[in-house]
C-alpha cells in the first residue's frame, strides 16, 4: 500500500497548470489571476460629492448653527453625469447629488438633511468643515498604481474595480473542463425501473456537483457499459474535449474493471492501494496531458477520493495556491473506536460549535455505501491507525463545508 502523502504528492506533482487565456472580466469571478493589474487612471477620475446637498465654500458657513442657519444664493443644480458649468463664489451654493463633480470653488458638500431650502436660497443649519463628502479625485487608486497581484482569486469585487480601471477583459488560469463518466451495465439512470442487480447511479451526479462546487466546468459523459472498447472510444472523445477526467468504478483489480483496462491501453495509469479507509482503490495517469482520476465505484469512496485527490489536482491546474480543505481540532463525546489495520480511517462526522470550541460526531454507519451518512456529514475525521479515539478525546477533522486555506 502507499501512504495518502505520497499517493497525493504523486497526484499534484504530474498535474499541470493550465494555461493563460484573457477572458472577458464578467466571466472572471472565481478564477485566478494570471497578470499584474496596475490602475490605468485614477479612480474616481475627478473631485465628486459622496453626498445629496449643496456643493459650497467652508469658510461661507463657519458661522451655522441651527439658531442661527447662514443663508446662501442657489445658482445652480448639478446631477451626476452632468459637468459643472460654473464656479462656487463666496456667498453661494449649488445643489449636487451623489457623484455629480464638484464645482470649482466649493470646497465642501452639506448634507441636504442640514439644510432648509428658502426660496431662491438655502439656510445651512451646520458649519462644513473643508473636504466634507467630497471623494477626491485619485482617492481609491492613482494611474499606474499596482492594483492586484497574479495569484489573485478574482472575486465580485476584483470585477467591479478592474470595470472602473476600464478593463474589458483580464488574463486568467481558465476554469478546468472536467468530464465525468460513470461505468457498469448494473447502472440505471434516473427514474427508470430498476431489473435484479439494477442500481441508481448517484455517483455521476454527486461528482459533477463536486466538480461544480470545486469551480471547475462540469461535462457529462454519460454512462459507459461494461465494454472496454466502448469505454476506451468515450475516454478518446473526453480527452479531445476536456481538461481533465474522472471516472467512478472498475479501477480496482477484479475480472471486470473495464475502466482499468481501457487505461492501460493508453500506457499511462498508475493503479494504487492507498492506506485510507474508505477509498482504498485509486487509479491515476495523465493522458495527452490530460490527468485522468479512477475513483472506486462505492459512492462514499468516489466522494472521499474526489476530496482527497481530484479536488486538490483540479484547483491547482486552475491556478490555486489554497488546494486543501481546512483542518481543525475538535472534541469527541461520544469516543470514535476502530480497530489497527494499517490504515488512515476518515469518518463521516458532523461538527458543531460547543462552549467555545468544536465538538465532532459521527454521522451514521461507516460504510463505504451508506451515502446517506455523507450527505448528513460536513467533516472527515482522520483515525490514525490504532484504537482511535476514546470518549471526550480529540479529533483532526477536515471541514467538507469550508474552502481550501492552504
Amino acid at each position: 500500500m502507499i501512504s495518502l502523502d505520497d499517493a497525493r504528492k504523486a497526484v499534484l506533482d504530474a498535474v499541470p497548470r493550465l494555461d493563460v487565456r484573457s477572458v472577458p472580466i464578467r466571466r472572471a469571478s472565481g478564477l485566478v489571476l494570471a497578470e499584474r493589474v496596475v490602475a490605468r487612471e485614477q479612480v474616481p477620475p475627478f473631485a465628486n460629492s459622496a453626498m445629496d446637498g449643496y456643493a459650497v465654500r467652508a469658510a461661507d458657513t463657519e458661522d451655522a448653527s441651527m439658531s442661527a442657519p447662514v443663508r446662501l444664493r442657489v445658482v445652480g443644480e448639478l446631477p451626476a453625469g452632468r459637468a459643472p458649468t460654473r464656479a462656487v463664489s463666496a456667498g453661494e451654493a449649488i445643489r449636487i447629488m451623489t457623484g455629480a463633480p464638484v464645482p470649482e470653488g466649493a470646497d465642501a458638500i452639506v448634507m441636504v438633511e442640514r439644510t432648509e431650502r428658502d426660496g431662491d436660497g438655502v439656510l445651512v443649519h451646520h458649519a462644513a468643515m473643508v473636504g466634507d463628502h467630497v471623494r477626491g479625485a485619485g482617492g481609491d487608486l492613482q494611474a499606474g498604481q499596482p492594483v492586484f497581484e497574479p495569484g489573485t482569486v478574482i472575486t465580485p469585487a476584483h470585477v467591479g474595480v478592474l470595470a472602473s480601471l476600464g478593463y474589458p477583459e483580464i488574463a486568467v488560469v481558465p476554469r478546468a473542463r472536467v468530464g465525468v463518466l460513470a461505468t457498469g451495465d448494473e447502472l440505471v439512470e434516473g427514474e427508470d425501473p430498476l431489473s435484479p442487480g439494477q442500481i441508481r447511479d448517484a455517483n455521476r451526479p454527486m461528482l459533477l456537483a463536486l466538480v461544480e462546487e470545486a469551480g471547475c466546468e462540469a461535462r457529462d459523459l454519460g454512462i459507459a457499459r461494461d465494454d472496454e472498447s466502448l469505454i476506451h472510444r468515450t475516454l478518446e472523445d473526453a480527452f479531445a474535449s476536456c481538461d481533465a477526467v474522472i471516472t467512478s468504478g472498475g479501477v480496482s483489480v477484479g475480472d471486470y474493471d473495464y475502466v482499468k483496462a481501457a487505461l492501460d491501453r493508453f500506457g499511462v495509469l498508475q493503479s494504487w492501494q492507498v492506506a485510507i479507509k474508505p477509498a482504498k482503490p485509486f487509479a491515476f495517469g495523465v493522458v495527452r496531458g490530460i490527468p485522468v482520476f479512477g475513483l472506486p465505484g462505492n459512492p462514499v469512496s468516489a466522494h472521499v477520493s474526489f476530496e482527497l485527490f481530484a479536488r486538490p489536482a483540479l484547483l491547482q491546474m486552475m491556478g490555486h495556491a489554497a488546494r486543501f480543505r481546512p483542518e481543525i481540532r475538535a472534541v469527541a463525546p461520544e469516543g470514535m473506536t476502530r480497530k489497527p489495520d494499517g490504515k488512515l480511517h476518515l469518518d463521516r462526522v458532523r461538527v458543531d460549535r460547543r462552549d467555545g470550541g468544536y465538538v465532532a460526531a459521527r454521522t451514521g454507519s461507516q460504510a463505504s455505501n451508506v451515502l446517506s451518512a455523507m450527505a448528513l456529514a460536513n467533516g472527515l475525521a482522520l483515525l490514525a491507525d490504532g484504537d482511535g479515539v476514546s470518549e471526550g478525546g480529540e479529533v483532526t477533522v477536515v471541514r467538507l463545508d469550508w474552502p481550501a486555506d492552504h
